[in-house]
């Protein structure tokens, strides 16, 4: 499993089929050879503000996740290393210099929570600016 899936998977894990099921998609039977909760799950958004609000108010750290790709790895439990970042960049296909952490660390922030909205997430707008 790739870096951003290991990511997506962290934050995405701790949706509630609740939270995450519309009553429409709970109702509905799932397509023929489809399990229910990913069927549900993949209709409505999932919260990532919430989520990752959530887990940063139960963390001795004050990880600032909105501005910063290290506090958000950190905060889901991940390896916030310059050579792990470097590796989420390649896969995420960063094409400026690696070396220019600072650049990197901004680009690798908007383009995770960009990648997030793209998957079903619910991002504000003025993170994904």
């Amino acid at each position: 499993m790739g870096m951003f899936s290991n990511l997506m998977s962290k934050i995405f894990g701790h949706a509630t089929p609740q939270a995450a099921a519309t009553p429409a998609a709970s109702s509905a039977p799932p397509p023929a050879g489809a399990p229910a909760t990913p069927t549900a799950a993949a209709s409505s958004p999932v919260d990532v503000t919430a989520i990752l609000d959530g887990l940063a108010a139960k963390n001795s750290e004050k990880l600032d996740w909105k501005k910063s790709i290290v506090d958000l790895l950190k905060l889901v439990g991940m390896d916030s290393s310059l050579g792990a970042r470097k590796e989420l960049a390649a896969e995420l296909n960063y094409s400026g210099d690696q070396s220019d952490s600072a650049a990197m660390n901004m680009w690798l922030h908007k383009q995770v929570l960009k990648k997030f909205a793209e998957n079903g997430g619910k991002v504000p707008a003025d993170l994904l600016d």
